[in-house]
């Protein structure tokens, strides 16, 4: 009888395009999507969607939900319009890049109505995707226009 804290039972994602559940892939194993070794997945071979794990995790804990080409590729993009105001806002405030990061997610989500208590790219929908990747844009247009404005600042 296990005396103590109760154990958490290991995290099992299940795809959010077919329900099945995912499997734990490995550089080695036929349903790794890379050539090269990024670590483990969380991968639904059918959907061909698949998620990362959080580096040196024992237990094997998923980044966040399983994402397709689709998703994946509207998760680059929104990595690609957050970096430059991230970049700027090192260079403007002189705190590191992963505050940044870290401020223009929390601010992100609470435009897009997402959860700001722990906020990643990787937990979001296509749908949020597009919402984030429209706020940024828009965001960017009008900082160009009136550059002393930052909401980031406000949070």
């Amino acid at each position: 009888m296990r005396v103590g804290r109760p154990v958490k039972p290991l995290p099992h994602p299940d795809c959010d395009y077919c329900g099945v559940p995912a499997t734990l892939a490995r550089s080695d194993d036929e349903v790794y999507p890379y050539r090269d070794d990024h670590g483990p997945l969380w991968v639904c071979a059918p959907c061909q969607a698949w998620i990362g794990v959080f580096p040196r995790s024992t237990r094997q804990v998923p980044l966040g939900r399983l994402a397709d080409a689709a998703l994946r590729d509207l998760k680059t993009k929104l990595h690609a319009a957050l970096e430059p105001l991230a970049q700027a806002k090192v260079r403007r405030d002189a705190c590191n890049i992963f505050e940044a990061r870290a401020k223009g997610l929390k601010w992100l989500a609470q435009q897009i109505g997402a959860d700001p208590v722990k906020p990643s790219i990787h937990s979001l929908d296509a749908a949020q995707c597009e919402r984030a990747i429209a706020i940024l844009e828009e965001f960017a247009r009008t900082r160009q226009n009136n550059p002393s404005e930052n909401a980031w600042d406000e949070r």
